[in-house]
């Protein structure tokens, strides 16, 4: 039995995956591969016969490395019964958490009051989470747009009546080169 090298390939949670064919370099005969995975990533079961099946990412709140262990076997093509045991090749499948960000607090202000610094936070872990953010009403001291936490402003309302800014950040998260989008957040 005989199997080319695979690489490894990283994914979002929530992707679904392509199937991985398994090739060799063998022109008669059959290879038989069986495989199995030592992690968790959404893929039901975790061993099986073939090539290793589309399936749809999922992990929590860090990414996940789990090895494929994929063991060849070659049997002739004449009908026999006997497989010969050949290369076992392994690699692996990260899976990435899917951006998030804590939802900040809502904040009432008054004309003049100093905001310290909106310190952006979440609860994934192992990788690099980068925040956009942006501003649907720059009359209350707050620049339109930015990267990063939401940066200290003086609080501007000359007029006679409430006004009300929606700040909504989107969070990505990278980790091995990949990058992931999650959901945005909202607050005023």
């Amino acid at each position: 039995g005989q199997i080319d090298a695979i690489s490894d390939v990283i994914y979002c949670s929530g992707d679904t995956t392509a199937e991985i064919v398994f090739t060799n370099s063998l022109s008669t005969g059959e290879t038989i591969y069986d495989w199995s995975i030592d992690q968790s990533i959404g893929l039901s079961p975790t061993s099986g016969q073939g090539n290793l099946p589309s399936f749809t990412a999922v992990v929590g709140t860090q990414p996940v490395v789990a090895t494929v262990t994929v063991v060849s076997s070659f049997s002739n093509s004449s009908g026999s019964t006997v497989n010969c045991a050949g290369a076992t090749e392994t690699f692996t499948i990260t899976v990435n958490p899917t951006a998030q960000v804590d939802d900040p607090t809502d904040l009432v202000l008054c004309h003049n009051d100093s905001q310290a610094e909106i310190v952006l936070t979440t609860q994934n872990t192992g990788g690099t989470t980068a925040y956009t953010w942006v501003n649907n009403n720059t009359s209350i001291g707050l620049g339109g747009s930015g990267t990063g936490n939401v940066p200290a402003f003086t609080a501007t309302n000359s007029g006679t009546a409430p006004v009300t800014a929606t700040i909504t950040v989107t969070p990505t998260f990278t980790n091995g080169g990949v990058t992931c989008t999650g959901p945005d957040q909202t607050f005023t």
